[in-house]
């Protein structure tokens, strides 16, 4: 089963560990998204995801958010879920939000959980065979 987070609780967590809690939100959101999609040949090992973020001071982690995002964006279209934003959308949010303090980062990470948790509660549905989610032709 996968967990949806909450933005508010992610957001003062990250604040009061001064960011290392967003690593471990990536490491276990790379574990979910993987479990999620499948094998789509993009699928990314989380310790390298949080590593690689490590290494280059956080640049990374905007990369990160475009590929999940665009990840999720494909997997929505695929299962015909609502999710208006992709990676760039994310991107933007986050390189324009540079500007203005970092809100934009906070923007960007409110737009990806709430797709994320959407596309959650529907994997979390089909697992319990409430849908027709796994059909033939359906990547989850």
């Amino acid at each position: 089963m996968i967990q949806t987070r909450n933005f508010v609780t992610i957001l003062l967590l990250n604040i009061i560990t001064c960011g290392i809690y967003g690593l471990y939100y990536m490491y276990t959101v790379t574990q979910d998204m993987n479990t999620m999609v499948g094998n789509d040949g993009r699928n990314t090992e989380p310790s390298t995801v949080v590593l690689l973020t490590i290494v280059t001071c956080g640049f990374y982690g905007w990369y990160w958010y475009y590929e999940q995002g665009n990840r999720m964006k494909a997997l929505c279209d695929r299962n015909n879920i609502p999710c208006e934003e992709n990676g760039t959308t994310y991107l933007i949010w986050i390189l324009v939000g540079a500007l203005i303090c970092g809100v934009g980062s906070w923007i960007a990470m409110y737009l990806f959980l709430k797709n994320f948790n959407v596309l959650a509660a529907a994997y979390n549905q089909s697992v319990g065979g409430y849908n027709s989610y796994n059909t033939p032709g359906s990547s989850m």
